[in-house]
């Protein structure tokens, strides 16, 4: 087998094979054994042993020419990727049958992009900002899971006054110079006083109203209100309560954060681990930056041309991750892509497209710097990893589940291992900024 190598455009390799002349009666004869396993021909079962000749004059020389060609190339092809150590990383496409008598063929095949970076990364050096969590952003935490399990008990005491946090079930119709405006009319409508579902002043005027009673309220829509019938217009609501209910706020007792967390902790332990859920929700976010940042610089040292099979390959993974987005907040992809007025060819192509280049871009220039910069990961350094992980989780049977899960050479150890490198890598690009302590 003679085979010529040609590096193209991106990310290309040009082979020109060309086979040995003896080498096709062997695949003559598997392609012979191939349709005889298959044939369908009167007066033999399928699968017997039938002579060459009846199959030729059953199926012909051309397609058993063909049948051949088709082996020939197969093998040819696998040869010359063991031979000149070629990895595709897509589809190899057969561009062109050469000649037949000797059978040559030339082929393209997609591989990782080389990547060239300039000695000047070296200089590269950004800055890592400190993260720290305040004792408001702790309190806000706290108020959204008391928001969240809050209950309401209805009262039925007719002078029972609204007050902010009450959930009021109510009438309501606007009028314009006393004629009913569309689109304004709720009935049994609940609404929870403070959640500013409503127009800006509407929820804090019902505040010292009682059960049954029926106001006036006279309320201004914004200027800039979605809707353009409404911009700016005063209105005058015509509102009954209808019925009263009063926020139950939860206890943080141990129990309820239990139950919460599946740890037994007391109200200011259950602080502290908010806290480092935020701190760590924060350094998630920063890294996701630094990452971003560094990438940006590294581009520009770098010279990376992305085939287009690995580029295609990347916009579907992060299409599907999209569509999976979507889908947890139970939006159909068909009526996200109506609300942009774009196909899903131009939506891949407009807004999938750039975020994909830019994080295949990311991958492919982390791995080569991993490599030159020969970066290790130490097995007291994935020990370290796997406590932190741990120590995150209160439940026995999922720590159990977790420690299995972290044994070197298990797939998630492994995936573990590479995302401790990459991020050792990346923090040595940056320099840590301290930042102010909040209080």
């Amino acid at each position: 087998m003679k085979i010529e190598k040609n590096l193209l455009p991106k990310s290309i390799v040009e082979l020109i094979i060309e086979e040995d002349a003896k080498n096709i009666a062997k695949y003559r004869k598997k392609a012979i054994a191939h349709i005889e396993k298959n044939a369908d021909i009167k007066g033999f079962r399928k699968g017997a042993k039938i002579p060459e000749n009846i199959i030729v004059r059953q199926y012909g020389e051309d397609y058993i020419s063909k049948i051949t060609i088709d082996f020939a190339i197969d093998n040819m092809y696998r040869e010359a990727l063991r031979n000149e150590k070629v990895v595709p990383v897509a589809q190899a496409e057969i561009k062109e049958i050469i000649s037949e008598s000797p059978l040559k063929i030339r082929v393209h095949i997609e591989v990782l992009p080389e990547i060239e970076i300039d000695a000047k990364y070296k200089k590269i050096k950004l800055t890592k900002k400190a993260i720290s969590v305040s004792a408001a952003e702790v309190k806000k935490s706290l108020e959204e899971i008391e928001t969240k399990f809050t209950k309401f008990e209805e009262v039925t005491d007719k002078k029972s006054k609204v007050k902010m946090g009450d959930k009021v079930t109510i009438d309501t119709e606007g009028f314009e110079n006393g004629v009913s405006l569309e689109s304004t009319s709720m009935k049994d409508y609940p609404i929870v006083l403070g959640s500013n579902v409503l127009v800006p002043g509407f929820e804090e005027d019902m505040v010292g109203a009682q059960l049954g009673d029926s106001l006036e309220l006279d309320v201004v829509f914004p200027k800039d209100y979605h809707n353009d019938a409404f911009k700016g217009k005063e209105t005058k609501f015509k509102v009954t309560i209808n019925k009263l209910e009063k926020a139950v706020k939860p206890e943080f007792t141990p129990e309820f954060i239990e139950q919460l967390r599946g740890q037994k902790l007391d109200l200011d332990g259950f602080k502290k681990l908010i806290k480092e859920e935020i701190t760590d929700t924060k350094e998630s976010n920063a890294r996701m930056e630094e990452e971003t940042q560094l990438i940006d610089a590294l581009l520009k040292v770098t010279k990376l041309d992305l085939g287009d099979g690995i580029l295609k390959t990347q916009i579907e993974k992060v299409y599907t991750e999209i569509k999976e987005n979507l889908g947890q907040q139970n939006i159909k992809v068909s009526d996200y892509l109506e609300s942009l007025k774009l196909s899903e060819e131009e939506y891949k192509e407009t807004n999938v497209k750039p975020t994909a280049t830019k994080r295949l871009q990311g991958e492919l220039i982390l791995h080569k710097l991993a490599e030159l910069e020969k970066l290790e990961v130490s097995d007291t350094e994935m020990e370290e990893e796997i406590k932190t992980i741990l120590t995150r989780f209160g439940s026995k049977d999922v720590l159990k589940r977790l420690e299995e899960l972290y044994i070197p050479g298990n797939k998630y150890y492994e995936e573990l291992k590479q995302r401790v490198k990459y991020r050792k890598l990346i923090d040595s690009f940056f320099e840590v900024k301290k930042a102010a302590v909040k209080k």
